[in-house]
């Protein structure tokens, strides 16, 4: 939901959107946030208008996002919970620094931060290494990690096992877009579903490791890496949040071998 657009919407609206995102009844919710069905049946249409504590309450219980917890509280009149500094924001240089302390940290393994957009914030060398080869206009920010790497003129020539890293990373993609309800992600869904590279599903490829590699192509050599995420525990602001940092870790020993050659090289 867009900020100006949530604004616009009574919260009793946005409160029933959410309730049907997540698939639940007003008893369901009533039920699970303690609420009598009546009065939040009042709520939704309008008969009632909710207080903070009982909007703060049912955005709990639904699991709603912080961005979006502050347009529910902004509907209804309330100031926002949570504070949201920019990138640029000189209260977010810390942060910063230490998100760029833990990518410099995995070198020489490729890893990057990206914001909820899958837009690039930071990447370390290794990452940058791998992007070399690209197109410059793939280059120029803003990146957009997903595009990048499904695009047939992106990294997607050089992903060995496109059907099914395609798969994935869609699979992803659509688990993020039930959990935060965002026209955004849904929007960038259709165009990457647009691209070429077949509609294989993770489950329908069956192989005998534990995880799904990203096979990619490096000359004559092939990475085999992994991909791991992490985020931040207990933010209080949004931006942070919506931070999420990729790392991709080498699935057998001449991957690792040839990231610390190249590493090591005096241009690297």
């Amino acid at each position: 939901m867009h900020a100006v657009a949530a604004k616009q919407r009574p919260v009793g609206d946005l409160l029933r959107e959410w309730r049907r995102h997540r698939r639940l009844s007003q008893l369901d919710l009533a039920s699970g946030a303690e609420v009598s069905t009546r009065h939040l049946s009042f709520m939704e249409s309008g008969r009632s208008q909710p207080s903070r504590d009982m909007i703060m309450r049912l955005c709990e219980y639904l699991d709603i996002p912080l961005r979006e917890r502050n347009q529910l509280l902004v509907a209804a009149g309330f100031a926002p919970a949570y504070l949201e500094r920019g990138i640029a924001d000189p209260e977010f240089a810390t942060v910063l620094g230490s998100i760029r302390l833990l990518l410099k940290g995995l070198e020489p393994y490729p890893a990057l931060a990206i914001d909820r957009h899958w837009n690039l914030i930071e990447s370390n060398q290794a990452t940058q290494r791998l992007l070399m080869g690209l197109v410059p206009q793939w280059l120029k920010p803003p990146i957009n990690v997903l595009r990048v790497s499904l695009h047939p003129d992106g990294l997607a020539p050089f992903i060995r096992n496109l059907p099914i890293w395609r798969a994935h990373l869609l699979d992803r993609l659509r688990h993020q877009i039930d959990a935060t309800n965002d026209p955004g992600l849904v929007s960038l869904l259709h165009e990457l579903q647009g691209y070429p590279g077949g509609d294989t599903a993770p489950h329908d490829i069956i192989r005998g490791d534990i995880a799904v590699p990203m096979e990619l192509a490096m000359g004559d050599t092939v990475l085999s890496m992994l991909s791991t995420t992490t985020v931040f525990g207990t933010p209080m602001d949004v931006t942070l949040a919506e931070l999420a940092l990729e790392a991709f870790v080498p699935a057998n020993e001449n991957t690792a071998q040839v990231l610390r050659e190249l590493a090591a090289r005096p241009d690297a």
